[in-house]
């Protein structure tokens, strides 16, 4: 007895072979990279997927033939043959889940899974209990064995090879997913043209509680096609939530890297900052304890590099840093580390064998720098003086390496500059001198050991006394009186200067408050902001606070800035200039002229008031460029409608060549020198306006 064919439904078997094949490879990927637990779920689900598929290809292929006789299959045996497909997958998906499949297991599985899979074809065959039974050709019995083993062999090599997320597999997993559709296709039609039916054979399962073909057709096709797509969907589903999740994974690592680069890096140079350089040093110390390897520490500080940066602008100056940085770094191992700490310094964690090691470094790192610059069409020249301590011998921490490193440093600065230094015992004194010195600092508020001086301010050309600018003296109880120009630069470096500032706005307001109280209701009282308290976000509070609490009116109030500070970052002074010209005070741009300011951001400016620096007045009657200088700058100032100061007035020609060029207001020593304030009441009352001094 001979059969046929419905060409359609070999298409459909053949479709749901690649379908299948399809979709056990991409569960083959999720098995190998899931966790344990989800592993084996992904393992079970995609064991029954993979394996109701080879099945239903298999009957969707035996609907496919037909005999001149009622066909039915036995549901026993069919659910038999089904559980078999489904174990071979599970095999197979564990088997590529592996992480590594050498040859002999390959060659086991491909056998384990052949064999599952003609036993699977032919379980199915014996579903439809033909009588007599159903015999088999040899030769095509057998090439349909080895066709499985041959498919299975195949399919496992595909999936081990094709089981992560890579670029190209999407394509690989398509066209191997055909190759292997149609392998299992093969296989499935060679055991079907082995297979000899009796002329006199009738179909045990057609009437015999066997399920009829038609409904077998629907079940097999619709419940198949469910399953594996549900499957596919889900799968692809989850793989896209793996990759954004990879993805956002991804970023949040790079993110972590970029914030550990901020904290651990300067953000202008990339070099290390102090956080990174400490940790690197307190490991070398360790790591010198147990090697017994010596290493230097280098600080350096570049010479003439503020010059630059008020000349040519802070863009310049930044441009000029990154620059030494890199040609620092390129005369640098790799084992060592160079650092910006900030502003124009510079540490290096050297690691050396001789102290000679060290000092010709430094000598290499101090001809490096001297070379000239051209940046921005810009000739600069920049040189650098180095302090070096070494370890162990100068110190056995990183605190105490710094230090030394630093006093050296500013010896080769004061021994004339561009050379190098290593730290001797008796450098400590001076460095000691600092110490002390900044701790008795940080108790002078308290004390009540800091003071203002009042320099007064006159209008010019009559010279009335308009009020005074607040200028801060220590009255230390060993040294005396002390400048600002000796315990400013500690303050600022040690981050008092902040709670100084306030002091200093809080005395001056309580002041002129007394003088106001004491009949000079028209007195104004000017107050300088270092750049550390012009930035600090309670500089409006503490502003707003002292003109409460004593009464001021804002506009008796100005602030001095100096050029630099003011324009080293436009956009943020210029929010920090309007809330404090929003309180009404009057915002003053001191050292005016010395700095790198355009006439546009200068418009942009809340400025009531220019402050000439001392450096052009000084000069002014017999340098014609300074002449000029000063002159411009008063035709701005009127032109912009802004008050113009003079200060170091010192001479009787240089206040009457500032009067006649029309400068508003006049400071100087031959007006009026820096005095307490009860002096500064008795003077000022006996001074007699339009008397020149």
């Amino acid at each position: 007895m001979s059969g046929s064919y419905n060409d359609l439904l070999v298409l459909c078997s053949l479709l749901i072979a690649i379908l299948a094949s399809y979709t056990a490879l991409h569960m083959a990927s999720h098995v190998a990279t899931a966790g344990r637990t989800a592993a084996r779920w992904w393992l079970a689900g995609g064991a029954c997927a993979m394996g109701l598929g080879i099945w239903s290809m298999h009957f969707v292929g035996m609907l496919a033939f037909s005999l001149p006789i009622p066909l039915g299959y036995d549901l026993a045996i069919t659910l038999y043959s089904m559980l078999l497909a489904i174990g071979a997958s599970a095999f197979a998906l564990w088997l590529v889940s592996r992480e590594r499949m050498p040859w002999r297991h390959w060659a086991t599985g491909s056998l384990l899974m052949g064999g599952g899979i003609a036993l699977m074809h032919y379980t199915g065959m014996a579903a439809l209990r033909m009588q007599p039974g159903i015999a088999y050709d040899p030769v095509w019995f057998s090439a349909s064995i080895l066709i499985a083993v041959a498919a299975s062999a195949a399919a496992l090599w595909i999936a081990f090879r094709l089981r992560g997320e890579h670029r190209g597999h999407q394509i690989g997993r398509i066209a191997a997913a055909v190759v292997m559709g149609l392998a299992i296709v093969g296989m499935h039609y060679t055991g079907m043209a082995a297979a000899r039916f009796a002329p006199d054979s009738i179909c045990g399962a057609a009437g015999d509680g066997g399920l009829p073909a038609n409904w077998l057709a629907v079940l097999v096709i619709v419940v198949t096609v469910a399953i594996i797509g549900i499957t596919l969907v889900v799968s692809v589903l989850d793989r896209q939530m793996q990759l954004r999740t990879a993805h956002l994974a991804d970023s949040l690592a790079e993110a972590n890297r970029e914030l550990m680069q901020a904290a651990l890096h300067d953000p202008l140079t990339r070099l290390p900052n102090r956080m990174l350089l400490q940790n690197r040093i307190e490991h070398a110390i360790v790591s010198s304890q147990r090697t017994r390897q010596p290493f230097a520490v280098m600080f350096m500080d570049l010479d003439g590099f503020k010059a630059v940066n008020d000349a040519c602008g802070h863009q310049t100056g930044d441009a000029l840093l990154v620059e030494v940085g890199n040609r620092i770094r390129g005369r640098l191992r790799a084992q060592d580390t160079l650092a910006r700490l900030g502003g124009d310094e510079f540490v290096l964690l050297a690691h050396v064998d001789e102290p000679q090691d060290a000092a010709m470094l430094a000598e290499t790192i101090v001809a490096e720098v001297d070379r000239p610059y051209r940046i921005d069409a810009l000739d600069l020249h920049v040189t650098v003086s180095v302090g070096i301590a070494l370890y162990p011998a100068d110190g056995d921490s990183e605190r105490e390496l710094m230090a030394h490193a630093d006093a050296a440093m500013y010896h080769a600065k004061n021994a004339g500059r561009n050379g190098s230094m290593f730290f001797a015992p008796s450098m400590n004194t001076a460095a000691r001198q600092q110490l002390t010195l900044l701790n008795d600092l940080r108790q002078a508020i308290e004390r009540g050991q800091l003071l203002l001086h009042y320099q007064p301010k006159f209008v010019a050309p009559d010279y009335p006394v308009i009020g005074a600018e607040a200028l801060l003296r220590w009255q230390h109880p060993e040294l005396g009186t002390l400048a600002p120009d000796v315990f400013i630069g500690l303050a600022e470096r040690s981050g008092l200067i902040v709670p100084i500032g306030d002091w200093v706005i809080e005395e001056a307001c309580a002041q002129l408050r007394r003088w106001h109280d004491a009949g000079h209701g028209d007195w104004t009282m000017a107050v300088n902001l270092s750049p550390a308290q012009f930035t600090a976000p309670t500089l409006l509070g503490t502003v707003a606070g002292a003109l409460e609490r004593h009464r001021i009116p804002a506009e008796k109030l100005t602030l001095e800035i100096t050029e630099n500070i003011a324009m080293r970052d436009i956009e943020a002074s210029l929010v920090i200039l309007d809330a404090l010209s929003a309180l009404g005070v009057r915002i003053s741009i001191d050292d005016f002229g010395t700095g790198y300011s355009s006439l546009l951001y200068l418009k942009r400016l809340p400025a009531a008031e220019l402050k000439i620096d001392r450096e052009f007045v000084r000069d002014l009657e017999v340098d014609s460029d300074d002449a000029a200088i000063v002159s411009s700058i008063i035709a701005l100032g009127q032109t912009l409608n802004l008050k113009v100061v003079a200060e170091g007035v010192e001479t009787a020609g240089q206040q009457r060549h500032l009067s006649a060029l029309g400068c508003d207001f006049l400071q100087g020593y031959l007006l009026g020198r820096p005095m307490p304030a009860d002096r500064f009441a008795a003077d000022m009352r006996d001074h007699v306006p339009g008397l020149e001094h």
